[in-house]
């Protein structure tokens, strides 16, 4: 059953809305995903990580989530970079979507319900623009196609701008020819030897903003529950969507508008064109990439971020607390009392810190206030509890420190498990050389363990080991 408790802010509304889907317990939720030119960076996987942990909540709370992120293979940027490598776009294409797939397998993201290819959806694309132009919504101008913007009287609902404003740094094509120097492409004519598809206006290529029009409705239906993407996406983008599904269907193109802002770096936007990009596979080599998604949630997805890298830093300090502590309870569980007095008063802040952590997460996905709430757990548990505590207080901890980092996309290493196993046999072959005094022999296997950045500690139930 949908949860009346969880609200989202709507960028259509300018307001936090209670999120009611159109069909209960089924999400629809459309992201604008990556043009695929070049290698993301940091500031790109922002948007798709945020989105990726709203969808993990979302089904928490017993929602099936339908998330299509589209694949943008074919633009200008596109034909330009493909020819700057001397490949063709579709190789291009083939190149960045896999490395998107490395990158997004890195950061813990989960694979969506589609994931679209612009060039894939060519014939949708097409009927899309041929009722526009049956509605007089669109117009033909030697072999292009551009949308009336006159024609739908809301435009600039969504960005809020008055009509003088909406051309100021805009992704808006100069052409003399048009009715308007607002009204945009629908479809392009295509140059020799670029890639084309044939259509009733000639052979072309279709404009950015409709082919997300298009898959959206193919995948999702004419209305969708979200449709969510970075905040430069509000305009020209997102506007420009709802003006051509909306002038094509008469009906709401979504019911919810999402949009993160931005990461920045020396206060600017990062981004290709500032030449201020951190590319994810420099940083994934550096830090963990469970840390990297820890400080792209570390804010509130409407805050901007900026990036430092002494940040980052915290992150994988904060990250190696919460598996120090996992760890620590781990080994605390076997010896710790069946049943134990006093532990009542931090059962009852365990329930409290569950409600809280979920009440962030619902509350517009405060992902910055649900890992304070963890980071607040992982205090509390390492300094009140120990082998006179109850196991059922210290498994407690473990399930909601786990189920919390679940939520939040954070995995422990995939190699945790045999991590921890190689290092329980060291430790095993350490006690053994200990046993027999072959003291160079333990000396040699403590100082290997040292390497990995992991500490042994000798407690009374035995040694037990923690990341450095």
């Amino acid at each position: 059953m949908a949860s009346k408790s969880i609200r989202l802010y709507d960028t259509l509304t300018q307001a936090k809305k209670p999120f009611v889907p159109l069909v209960p317990n089924v999400v629809r939720m459309y992201v604008c995903g990556p043009t695929v030119y070049h290698n993301l960076h940091l500031g790109n996987f922002r948007s798709f990580v945020v989105f990726d942990t709203l969808a993990r909540f979302l089904e928490s709370r017993g929602f099936r989530v339908l998330m299509v992120q589209n694949f943008t293979d074919i633009d200008d940027k596109m034909i330009a970079r493909a020819k700057e490598l001397q490949v063709s776009v579709p190789e291009l294409a083939e190149r960045y979507i896999a490395q998107y797939g490395r990158d997004a397998k890195a950061l813990g993201m989960s694979e969506p319900y589609a994931s679209p290819r612009a060039t894939e959806h060519i014939d949708e694309i097409l009927a899309l623009i041929g009722e526009l132009l049956q509605k007089g919504m669109a117009y033909p101008l030697e072999g292009d196609v551009y949308f009336r913007v006159s024609a739908f009287p809301g435009y600039g609902k969504l960005s809020h701008q008055a009509p003088e404003d909406r051309l100021a740094g805009a992704r808006i094509e100069v052409d003399e020819r048009k009715e308007d120097p607002a009204d945009f492409v629908l479809w392009k004519s295509s140059r020799a030897g670029e890639p084309s598809w044939p259509s009733p206006w000639g052979p072309g290529r279709p404009g950015w903003h409709v082919e997300c029009s298009a898959m959206a409705r193919s995948y999702l239906g004419p209305t969708l529950d979200i449709h969510a993407g970075g905040q430069d996406l509000v305009f020209p983008h997102h506007e420009n969507e709802i003006a051509q599904s909306e002038g094509a269907t008469e009906q709401p193109l979504a019911r919810y508008w999402l949009h993160t802002a931005m990461l920045t770096m020396d206060g600017a936007k990062m981004s290709k064109s500032q030449g201020n990009i951190v590319p994810l596979s420099e940083l994934v080599g550096r830090y963990r990439s469970q840390a990297i998604r820890l400080f792209l949630l570390s804010a509130h997805y409407r805050t901007p971020l900026a990036f430092r890298e002494e940040l980052l830093d915290a992150s994988e300090a904060a990250l190696t607390r919460i598996e120090n502590c996992l760890g620590r309870l781990r080994h605390l569980v076997p010896h710790a009392a069946q049943d134990a007095t006093g532990d009542q008063s931090y059962l009852e802040h365990l329930e409290h810190a569950e409600r809280a952590f979920d009440e962030a997460l619902s509350d517009d996905l405060n992902t910055a206030q649900a890992q304070a709430v963890l980071f607040d757990v992982v205090r509390e548990a390492n300094s009140l509890l120990d082998v006179d505590s109850a196991q059922r207080v210290i498994s407690h901890a473990d399930r909601f420190l786990r189920r919390g980092l679940e939520l939040l996309g954070i995995t422990l290493e995939d190699d945790a498990q045999a991590l921890g196993e190689e290092i329980e046999r060291l430790i095993e072959q350490r006690e053994a050389a200990r046993r027999s005094r072959n003291f160079e022999e333990a000396d040699r296997i403590r100082d290997k363990l040292r390497t990995k950045g992991i500490v042994l500690e000798d407690t009374p139930q035995g040694i037990r080991w923690y990341r450095a």
